[in-house]
């Protein structure tokens, strides 16, 4: 992680952590849960040593960065803000975007609101999730999986939260970063469903790397990043006037073959269908790899960083 400059920045009412390295067009990498500016890393080196500035942030509630308490602070309209003050900070109108899991979400928001910040995207895992008028979102998942269904456990504040301090922060992460493959994820009572005892660690993370994440959920907790969850309807009830609205920024999609949102609520159909390129006319690839779960950026690590780099080097 050398040469990489921390600091913290005020935005939107509160402060950011911000990681970054590098001179020229700003490419900025927004992470997932349960994650940090570290998932980054490999992508901040390369992308850094091309010629570009890689900034990554600890977005709001994680890491470094301030944590809102209030559940209602964590909406697409907060993080949307949130972001459009740090490209502010960072004196440039424009960015590269590059973005996985919650921060692809946040990704697809920023760029239906605010089109004119954004030169490309590169989103990770998550496709565009077009709004349904007719069914709010956790109404679907509820049809579809039951009440057992990951995102639906998380809803409670502080039941998610009891069920992790059963088996401690580490392991919570381990868990986290080995599960998500295939189908959607089904959690059981004791402990959120996850394995009590120590799973082992997937091949591209390190126990230094665990170390670091734990030490900073440790601090933070894990209710920050659980309030992304628990928006989804508010989200749904304020993005109501983007309903049928198209992104119009060009695009390209990393998604593994593996990875449990591919394999879920129907978004390899979505993908498959022609919707997605209808709904984003300015989608310029989709890319599965293959034999890669859900932390693409991370698991294969080199062919997103040559992905990304193809991508934005055109504009």
């Amino acid at each position: 992680m050398e040469g990489i400059v921390h600091r913290s920045v005020e935005v939107n009412g509160i402060k950011m952590h911000v990681a970054e390295k590098g001179e020229g067009p700003v490419v900025l990498f927004l992470h997932g849960f349960p994650e940090l500016w570290y998932s980054w890393r490999h992508q901040i080196v390369a992308l850094s040593s091309l010629g570009y500035r890689a900034v990554a942030p600890d977005l709001r509630g994680f890491g470094d960065t301030e944590a809102p308490s209030s559940v209602s602070s964590y909406t697409c309209l907060h993080m949307v803000g949130d972001i459009v003050a740090l490209i502010e900070t960072l004196g440039v109108d424009q960015v590269f975007l590059v973005a996985h899991d919650w921060g692809a979400i946040m990704g697809w928001y920023l760029c239906l609101f605010r089109p004119d910040r954004i030169k490309a995207y590169v989103s990770l895992s998550v496709p565009f999730i077009p709004r349904n008028p007719n069914v709010r979102p956790l109404d679907a998942m509820r049809a579809l999986y039951g009440d057992d269904y990951y995102i639906c456990r998380f809803q409670e504040p502080g039941q998610a939260e009891a069920g992790f301090a059963k088996i401690g922060f580490e392991n919570v992460i381990k868990n986290m970063l080995t599960s998500r493959k295939a189908g959607p994820p089904i959690l059981g009572a004791e402990g959120m469903g996850f394995n009590p005892n120590s799973p082992p660690l997937p091949s591209w993370l390190s126990q230094e790397g665990l170390t670091y994440y734990a030490s900073k959920f440790e601090k933070s907790g894990f209710t920050g990043g659980l309030n992304y969850y628990r928006n989804l309807n508010l989200n749904w009830e304020l993005a109501a006037p983007w309903t049928g609205a198209q992104v119009k920024v060009p695009v390209k999609f990393i998604t593994g073959d593996l990875d449990v949102v591919y394999n879920s609520l129907g978004t390899k159909k979505y993908i498959e269908s022609g919707a997605f390129k209808k709904d984003v006319p300015l989608l310029e690839e989709v890319v599965v790899q293959e034999g890669v779960a859900h932390f693409n950026n991370q698991e294969a690590a080199e062919d997103v960083n040559n992905h990304i780099y193809d991508f934005i080097k055109k504009f």
